[in-house]
Order: C-alpha cells, then sequence, then structure tokens
C-alpha cells in the first residue's frame, strides 16, 4: 500500500508539484477562453513573478513531460 507516515496516497498520485499544477491549470484554461496559449508574460503578469522564474517553470513542465512547445514560435505552450 502507498502509505507515508500514516497518509494513503491516490494510486495515481500527480506528477507536480502545486505550484506546477496552478501553472498547468492557468496555461489550459487561457487557453480555452482566449482561443490560443499564453505568452511568458501573460503567465509573469498572472503570477506576479520575475521573467526569469516564469522561463525556468516552463523549461520545468516542459522536462517533466508535462508541456510541449515549439522552440522560436510565440505562444506555442500546450499542455499534454
Amino acid at each position: 500500500m502507498n502509505q507515508i507516515q500514516g497518509a494513503c496516497l491516490p494510486p495515481s498520485a500527480p506528477r507536480f508539484t502545486e505550484r506546477q499544477g496552478q501553472y498547468l491549470a492557468f496555461i489550459h484554461a487561457y487557453t480555452l477562453v482566449l482561443g490560443r496559449p499564453p505568452a511568458e508574460a501573460d503567465l509573469q503578469r498572472h503570477f506576479k513573478v520575475t521573467a526569469p522564474s516564469v522561463h525556468q517553470m516552463v523549461l520545468a513542465l516542459e522536462k517533466a513531460g508535462l508541456i510541449r512547445r515549439q522552440p522560436g514560435t510565440a505562444r506555442s505552450i500546450h499542455v499534454l
């Protein structure tokens, strides 16, 4: 059984942190509402963080296989 200090984990625990989940949810919702993915500047404004912080998060999400993007193409983030 999946137990950590007496707590049971669901069989399909998320493969991402809470903060990464917030970014994924924002990207998904933004794309649904506006019909195009957000730019990194949109993420920066929404989460009130610096441009390097957003870029590092995007790279981490891509490395984890949670998003896909086209290098050199603006607004190409796609949640997998």
